[in-house]
């Protein structure tokens, strides 16, 4: 096992290169830089910009700009935030916890709900627990996030007053500190949880259907085995293995969605601090986030792989 999953860390490393030239590249041709107004600062003189300027290399050539970054990267050194004065990666850890928060949460409750579902929907094909499961998920599926959580904004904030449609920086501790940390979290992990459960319960579902209709699940009720049984024990295992690939498949998706999710309820997170950093021409804070997704989809891709041999044992780990 440490012998796979560190072949497969040594084949990430190259993908990872890959994302960075990629992404570095991409944002040392986009118009614009983090300096871009000194130049029509009139208190800031010429010859001050000229060193900030070779200070932080912007005038090297994107190649040498590139290995320099890789280098201080290598060494725990992400870069100096121009916006807010801070390191980068001092800043990305203040956020991080957050999103991982609200992208876990709503990861669990999506399998919490479609495993759920599709599997009973698979074990009664085609009635009317069948048919609702399906339209609601051709529904969930079909809205987009942002229109989702403004929808949740109008309905539970506006109209009922039952939630805070602004996530805050809650002081206090203990029960009633964790209670409103809840409580402002729900909309939006729901309007992640909704779309994210969309999909996969039809992805459960149509996994059930080909693994229930196979020789050996015909064979396990022969010998007198219960439907529950047949279902968790032999089914069920089987069919999570394509699921599992759809979950790892999506972290980007999930994590695009998490962008717009946390513009909307102005959760403090790694998307919107994203989202500002564009605006504001904050290349190093722009390229260190973008890192850090291309990171944290790679490790989703890696903990599918481990999972596959634990599924199915008849996967090898060699």
């Amino acid at each position: 096992m440490s012998q796979y999953i560190l072949r497969r860390l040594m084949i990430a490393i190259p993908s990872l290169l890959g994302i960075s030239l990629v992404l570095f590249v991409v944002l040392a041709l986009a118009p614009g830089d983090p300096f871009s107004e000194l130049a029509t600062n009139p208190n800031v003189p010429p010859e001050v910009q000229a060193a900030l300027r070779a200070k932080f290399g912007l005038d090297d050539p994107i190649y040498l700009r590139y290995v320099h970054w890789l280098s201080a990267m290598a060494q725990g050194d992400w870069g100096f935030s121009f916006v807010s004065r801070i390191n980068v990666d001092t800043l990305i850890l203040q956020r991080l916890p957050t999103t991982l928060y609200v992208i876990g949460s709503a990861q669990l409750l999506a399998l919490l709900i479609a495993i759920p579902v599709g599997v009973y929907a698979a074990t009664r094909p085609y009635s009317l627990f069948d048919q609702l499961a399906n339209t609601f998920a051709f529904i969930g599926f079909s809205l987009p996030t942002f229109f989702t959580g403004i929808l949740f904004i109008l309905v539970f904030s506006v109209k009922l007053d039952w939630l805070p449609f602004v996530y805050t920086d809650v002081q206090g501790s203990g029960i009633p500190w964790v209670l409103e940390m809840i409580r402002q979290a729900i909309m939006p992990v729901m309007v992640l949880a909704l779309f994210q459960a969309a999909s996969m319960t039809r992805f459960v579902r149509s996994a059930m259907l080909d693994v229930i209709r196979l020789d050996y699940v015909t064979t396990a009720r022969a010998k007198g085995l219960g439907q529950a049984k047949v279902i968790v024990k032999h089914v069920m295992r089987n069919a999570m293995i394509p699921v599992v690939t759809l979950i790892a498949l999506q972290m980007p998706a999930v994590f695009g969605g998490a962008i717009v999710t946390e513009q909307i309820f102005r959760i403090p997170g790694i998307g919107s601090l994203l989202i500002s950093s564009i605006l504001a021409n904050d290349t190093p804070v722009v390229m260190a986030v973008t890192f850090v997704f291309a990171c944290l989809v790679v490790l989703f891709n890696l903990i599918a792989d481990v999972l596959y041999g634990w599924l199915d044992p008849r996967i090898s780990f060699r």
